[in-house]
Formats: structure tokens, C-alpha cells, sequence
């Protein structure tokens, strides 16, 4: 299929909000909700409802497509690339649901020559109102940056996580309902390159960008609006814009392939997945973030042997004890403070 372990999304916002935003790396525009305060008169918890019942929304089973477009220069000599598109089929499945987290799981189910293929894919935390955020604060590293009380309240942060469940990025946001809409807009968000990007060794090596999430008649779509970033010349000095990218991920709801063996792959690895999640948050716990090493072609560099394992479990090669254990080791031996 494609280019199944990097994590997908985008959405909207001026390119004067994102350069205002970009000031250093090590200061994560994520700490701030910047999406408009709601106008509805709806009591707290009704509205805490209403944006519980458009997160649920997204779990089921889809035919998506994965659009990537660079689409305007800014550094002289620069030609964006061409655009790159893919798709397949995916279901995405409510993992823990709570009335202030909703933690939804993506796995691909894919047929080629055949033979199913099943690849577990990104993972979205919403948690509302929230205290901290994790964030992407530069090489190999993420942490946990506070929320104030002004822009947590009433709004959702969403955390996006790789394959293996290290950390990707994060931001905040307030779920919308205007003009016949029902969207949630982060605000602006540092993010590590994902694969399409850096195994093609660019000249950018982060981006700052909006993410927005809106349902639609046929399922929903998940947008991004990427400034793909450099460091400035010299030493110092803030980083630069090299190109825009638009990110449109459409998922439409489908029922044209069996999305049972992708639930099989989660029934027999739930457990192994939830204590491989447990050991991250121990390791972000401990270090009031995280730095882990990445690299191009699988994102974190335990990504490949944590992927593998799950495999084995399923396929009976590898007692989930055992795994669990050497899962929790391998993180604890490759992580460290930022």
C-alpha cells in the first residue's frame, strides 16, 4: 500500500498565524488554544457531550485516501515536489472512552496479491481540558508543556502517537458547530518529519502546522496545514518556511471488505498494545517528557522490533508475557529525559 507508518493529518489557518507562531523550537506553539472560545450557551457538560458524541463519531470502517500536495515555494530555487496520494481501507476502533478521554485506535486492512495484510496504524488520545499537552520540541525530543486555565476550558487536546505508540505531536482545540459544520481546529503544532519526507533526505526538518478534524455525510475528513520548516542560517535565528503543504486524509465509510481480521490482530495483541502505552507513559512520566532517536525509514528506532513482536504474538511465536517484558525494557533502555 503506502506509506503506513507515519502518522496523517492537517488543517487550516493563515500562513501569518503559523509564521507568528514559529518562534523557537524549543517553545511549542501547542501550548495555547487559539481556536475561538465557543458561542454556544450550552451548559458545560451538555457541551462536553456534544463534542464526545463528534470524537466517537470517527470510530468505524473506511475506504481512505491519503492526499499530500506541496503547493507554494517560499525559498528562492525551491520547486515543491510532486504530489503524493495513496489509500487503502482502514478501521479505526475506541480503545478507552471515559468522560474526559476518548482514545481511538487505527489499523489498516489491506489486500495485496491475495493475501490480507493488517498494519496497525496511528493512535489519537482526546482528553478534555486538558492540564498539559505533549509536544514536539525539536530532534528526538517531546514535552509536556502547560495548558492555562483560559485555554483549556471547554476545549480538547488530541495527541497523535506513531505505530509503535512513541509520540508524534500534540496540540488544543475547541469542537466547533457553525455554519452547518461540526470541527475541531488545533491550534499551531511543531511536528517531526514524517517518513514521506524524511527518507527523501529534504532540506526542511520539521514542520509547523494547523489540524483539523470535521465530520462529513460521508464519514470524515482529516486536514492539515503544514508550513515544512529549516533552521535559519548560522547559529541562531528563528526557523524559516522553505514550502507549504496541504494534507487532505478522507475517510468515507465502507463496508465493501472484511474488517475482521484487522479486529483479530487487536483482540490478540490489546494487551501487549496497552502495556507498550503504559511503558511510554512511565517513560514521559518520568522525564516530564521524552527523547527518543528517530530515524527515517520506521520513526522511532524500537518501532520495528515493538511492531514485530505484536506479529508474534498473534501468529503464536512469542509468548505475550515475554514480549510485554521485553517491550517495557527496550523502551526504558532508549529513552531519556529531553
Amino acid at each position: 500500500m503506502t506509506d503506513w507508518r507515519e502518522s496523517i493529518m492537517r488543517p487550516a489557518t493563515s500562513l501569518a498565524a503559523l509564521l507568528a507562531a514559529a518562534v523557537t523550537l524549543g517553545v511549542a506553539p501547542a501550548a495555547s488554544a487559539r481556536a475561538t472560545q465557543p458561542t454556544s450557551a450550552e451548559a458545560p457538560q451538555t457541551a462536553r457531550e456534544r463534542d464526545r458524541t463528534a470524537i466517537l463519531a470517527q470510530a468505524g470502517d473506511y475506504r481512505v485516501r491519503f492526499d499530500m500536495r506541496e503547493t507554494t515555494s517560499f525559498r528562492d530555487g525551491y520547486e515543491p515536489l510532486e504530489p503524493k496520494t495513496s489509500g487503502g481501507h482502514e478501521i479505526v476502533r475506541v480503545i478507552e472512552d471515559t468522560p474526559d478521554r476518548i482514545v481511538l485506535q487505527h489499523i489498516l486492512v489491506m489486500e495485496h496479491g491475495g493475501q490480507t495484510h493488517v498494519i496497525k496504524h496511528w493512535r489519537q488520545d482526546w482528553v478534555y481540558q486538558p492540564e498539559t499537552v505533549l509536544t514536539y520540541a525539536g530532534p528526538d525530543e517531546w514535552v509536556l508543556t502547560p495548558v492555562s486555565e483560559a485555554d483549556r476550558t471547554g476545549a480538547w487536546s488530541q495527541t497523535v502517537w506513531q505505530t509503535d505508540d512513541s509520540p508524534r505531536y500534540g496540540g488544543v482545540g475547541r469542537w466547533t458547530y457553525d455554519n452547518g459544520v461540526t470541527e475541531w481546529v488545533s491550534d499551531a503544532t511543531w511536528r517531526p518529519l514524517a517518513r514521506r519526507d524524511a527518507t527523501r533526505n529534504p532540506i526542511y526538518d520539521r514542520y509547523l502546522g494547523t489540524n483539523r478534524h470535521a465530520l462529513t455525510p460521508a464519514g470524515w475528513v482529516h486536514l492539515q496545514d503544514n508550513m515544512k520548516m529549516a533552521a535559519a542560517e548560522g547559529s541562531e535565528g528563528e526557523p524559516v518556511v522553505v514550502v507549504h503543504e496541504d494534507v487532505v486524509n478522507t475517510y468515507a465509510r465502507f463496508d465493501g471488505y472484511d474488517p475482521a481480521p484487522g479486529d483479530a490482530y487487536w483482540a490478540a495483541t490489546a494487551d501487549y498494545w496497552a502495556a507498550v502505552r503504559a511503558a511510554w507513559d512511565a517513560a514521559i512520566e518520568r522525564g516530564n517528557g521524552v527523547r527518543i532517536e528517530e530515524e527515517a525509514n520506521y520513526g522511532s528506532v524500537v518501532s520495528e522490533r515493538l511492531m514485530t513482536w505484536a506479529d508474534e504474538i498473534q501468529s503464536g511465536d512469542l509468548e505475550q508475557a515475554t514480549a510485554i517484558q521485553q517491550a517495557d525494557a527496550l523502551i526504558q533502555s532508549a529513552t531519556s529525559q529531553p
